[in-house]
């Protein structure tokens, strides 16, 4: 079949997908978004309705329009949902959905020829690619001893709907992060839990300002650079205490224990040797980057990661990665898709196109 052709490819219709959509269009460029989901929201649309609004962590404003008039007490999934639906339809923004991408490869041996998009809908030409698929969609779990003896319920945060199912139950909570303590803050509040990790959290007193988001940003962004993987942000910007947190405290769910050593039938072997029982294990250990589709490029170097010069990947300068590493943010999402946009504009081929274009 012959591909649909156009100038760039972004993979992903979440926050830095339609922010990289934005500038696309805003620089008169020739685009095509694709999507896998069945419709606008990103990752979004999976949140467990328990996160609303008023607890939901830092969601910025997509470029262009602002967010409207918020309700607190809206479930976080609702809300964006809308807000990233209307976003496209007014904006009129070429996005494809639902449309797996299977593969991306070269189609010949020039470095500034053609890439081909491979999706469960035909396939695509582009000149360059804008990868946004984030990472929801591959949670990362842990392989401990004895795991798969376990006779209760294990499950990922990407699996969690509300507290309510876990009444009368001892549940576990493993992971470090800010998904792992807003959990242990609601199921807390309708059943018994304890909490694990294999490092002490690092919690903040002082705000987190910009001085602070610059500092961490750049921790993780020196990773990336040296192609190693890319550490989550909160491991550099550590937990922040907020009221429903403190009381959480209170209640002793945010008493830690290091990491068990094994896990066994009827619950988990403590670093003292005793047995916890338990009745479930909720692993919230966190999601690696969806890059799976881009392994016919090799992109990947000694380290494990993929090296990244901003937005850019080093051995190839047709490929953006955003919502990547130090902009997994939804403000660093914004700033990456901007990025890309201007880095593509210098590729042969596409800025002579570019240069033409008077408004915006």
């Amino acid at each position: 079949m012959i591909p649909e052709r156009t100038d760039v490819v972004v993979i992903g219709a979440g926050q830095a997908g339609l922010s990289a959509a934005y500038h696309l269009q805003r620089r008169g460029l020739d685009f095509a978004v694709l999507d896998a989901e069945e419709g606008p929201g990103g990752a979004w649309r999976h949140r467990w309705k328990s996160l609303r609004m008023a607890t939901v962590n830092g969601i910025s404003d997509l470029p262009g329009i602002a967010k409207p008039d918020v309700d607190p007490a809206e479930p976080s999934s609702q809300f964006l949902s809308r807000y990233f639906g209307s976003y496209e339809t007014e904006l009129g923004l070429p996005v494809h959905r639902p449309v797996r991408v299977r593969a991306v490869r070269r189609e010949d041996s020039n470095p500034a020829g053609q890439l081909r998009i491979e999706t469960s809908d035909g396939d695509w030409s582009a000149k360059a690619l804008i990868n946004a698929t984030g990472t929801w969609t591959r949670p990362f779990w842990p392989i401990y001893p004895g795991q798969s003896t376990f006779r209760g319920r294990q499950l990922h945060v990407a699996d969690y709907v509300s507290a309510d199912e876990f009444r009368g139950k001892h549940v576990i909570v493993v992971g470090g992060g800010i998904s792992a303590v807003g959990l242990l803050d609601e199921i807390s509040r309708v059943t018994t839990t304890s909490w694990f990790t294999r490092r002490e959290p690092v919690w903040r007193d002082a705000p987190f300002d910009a001085k602070a988001g610059h500092d961490a940003v750049a921790l993780v962004e020196e990773r990336v650079r040296k192609g190693l993987p890319p550490l989550s942000v909160v491991s550099a910007t550590g937990l922040i205490w907020t009221p429903a947190l403190r009381a959480a405290r209170e209640r002793g769910a945010l008493d830690r224990q290091p990491m068990f050593t094994s896990i066994e039938p009827e619950g988990v072997r403590r670093a003292d040797g005793s047995l916890l029982r338990a009745d479930v294990i909720l692993w919230a250990t966190g999601f690696r980057a969806e890059l799976e589709h881009l392994a016919p490029l090799h992109l990947r170097g000694p380290g494990g990661g993929i090296a990244m010069d901003g937005t850019q990947v080093a051995a190839e300068p047709r490929v953006h990665l955003v919502g990547y590493g130090p902009s997994s943010s939804t403000i660093g999402a914004n700033r990456a898709g901007r990025a890309a946009v201007a880095a593509i504009l210098k590729l042969p081929g596409i800025r002579t196109v570019a240069e033409q274009v008077t408004w915006g």
